[in-house]
This record gives C-alpha cells, structure tokens and sequence, in this order.
C-alpha cells in the first residue's frame, strides 16, 4: 500500500514564503493498492494536482470517498481534471453523514451561480455504490469506516493490506463528543496497532477552550491517542491556516519528545503536501 498526501492544510487553502515546507492545499489523499489500484480521500483543493498527474499517466478508472461534506474536503472537486475526460470512470462510495446522497455532494461544488460548468456536463462516468458500515473491499484494499466527531458529521476510515494499516481520522474532535460522534475510547480500539495513524491536530491545548466543540483536536490530544493505540507513526494533520512551518516543526519536536519520555518507539512527524508513505 501506497499513501500519498496532496493537501494537509486545514480549514481554507492558504500560500505564502511561511507554508513553504508543509504546504496550503487542503485535503485530498490517495491510496494506492500493491497492484496499483486507486482509492481517492476527499477532493479538496490538493486534488487539482492529483488530476494532472492522474491524466499525464493516462489512469482513468478509480474510486473516490469523503470524510466529510464541509468545503475545504470539496472545494477542489470542480478543479479535478479527469472529469473533463468522457474515458474518466469514478467509482464514489456511500456515505453516512449527510441528508444528501453522494451525488448531490459533489453536484453542489458545479451549482450554478458558483460554478460555470453543471456536474450534469462534465464527461466522466460515474458510478454510485453503498460502502457497508462493517467494512468491504474497496480498489483492492480493505475500507473500515468509523464516523467521526465533528458538527454536521463524517467518516474515519481505517485501510488494510497484506498486514498493514492506515488509520486516516481528520476533522475528529477527541475532547467533546458530537452527534453521532464517538468517545476516545472507540477511536483508541479503533487506531490499535495501526501502522500509521494520521490524525486531526488543528490546535494547542492554549487554543482548545475557546474553540471546543467546533470539530477539532489539539495535538496534545491527538499524541495521547497515538501512544494510547501503540501506533508505530504518528501524522499530524489538518494544519491550522495560521500555523507556519516554523510553529509546526517546533510541535513535531515536542511530539517526539514526550514519546520519547513516555518510553514510546512512535514515529512522530507533521504531514507534507507531496509526502509518501509506503508499506
């Protein structure tokens, strides 16, 4: 299994000489299977740079899934370039967290007076599918969901391969329990073991009180989680839009020192617009 990360940054995309090393797209992740099937996360506007490569390598069958409906894992939807292409077949699983089927998700990015193009003139062929709530096999790679806390709900997802796992839980808030939501104690049974857990780490603690119950984690709670589960690397994710590279490295540092301190092996590090990961 191969990860690839094509936007971190949560919230709303931003640039700048301050964003250099970690980036400003905002979420999108692709999942690759050994035989090299495709699985996309979210279509924020990190996507826009996965379309041109996704095109430039003539790849024009894969599957797609949402954490969530909220803009910035949206956004950059209209932007993806192989939609524009009539070989483009998309396969878009179910979701649990919105009124709205899937399909409506994404048609509402192309919705007139926002967009020029309606979703009903693109080229693609999709496909709409339910993603089974106990798991199933998705481009080769086993798909786990778990819904997420966070105002207006999502889903965590939990992939598997030959051994491996990838627990991907962005926009989650560990300290307060929304509807739907669950208790850190499901995302730690959930996250047990994992190979690589990536997780939502927006705020600090200092932050946190005025910002509770908006969908979010801070990284101290986002650590405890990483160590508590015994997970062998630990991404933070979700970047806030006003931390710079800087602030964020001196978090990775303090990551890695307290694991270090708890006597943890963890792997900490903050996760790169452009990073890979292989197992």
């Amino acid at each position: 299994m191969k990860v690839k990360f094509w936007g971190a940054r949560g919230s709303i995309p931003v640039s700048g000489r301050q964003y250099l090393k970690y980036g400003g797209c905002t979420t999108c992740v692709e999942v690759r299977s050994k035989k090299d099937d495709l699985l996309i996360v979210d279509a924020g506007s990190g996507i826009r740079l996965l379309g041109k490569e996704l095109v430039k390598n003539s790849h024009s069958t894969f599957t797609m899934l949402f954490t969530h409906a909220h803009w910035d894992h949206v956004l950059g939807f209209p932007f993806f370039a192989p939609i524009y292409n009539k070989k483009t077949r998309i396969k878009i699983m179910g979701c649990s967290f919105s009124s709205d089927p899937v399909r409506e998700i994404i048609a509402k990015t192309m919705q007139p007076p926002g967009f020029p193009v309606k979703f009903e003139e693109i080229s693609a062929r999709f496909e709409f599918a339910s993603l089974c709530a106990r798991g199933c096999e998705v481009a080769g790679i086993h798909v786990l969901p778990i819904e997420l806390s966070h105002p207006n709900n999502g889903l965590g997802y939990k992939f598997s391969e030959g051994g491996k796992t990838f627990v991907f839980l962005t926009d989650n808030e560990l300290g307060f329990v929304h509807p739907g939501g669950k208790t850190f104690e499901d995302y730690l049974a959930f996250s047990r073991g994992a190979d690589l857990l990536v997780h939502d780490a927006d705020y600090t603690d200092a932050e946190y009180p005025r910002r509770k119950t908006w969908g979010h984690s801070t990284w101290e709670q986002a650590l405890d989680l990483a160590l508590k589960s015994e997970a062998r690397a630990f991404g933070l994710f979700h970047h806030n839009q006003d931390r710079y590279d800087s602030q964020i490295d001196r978090t990775v540092a303090e990551c890695s020192h307290r694991a270090r301190r708890a006597g943890s092996r963890l792997r900490c590090f903050a996760v790169k617009e452009g990073q890979e990961v292989k197992f």
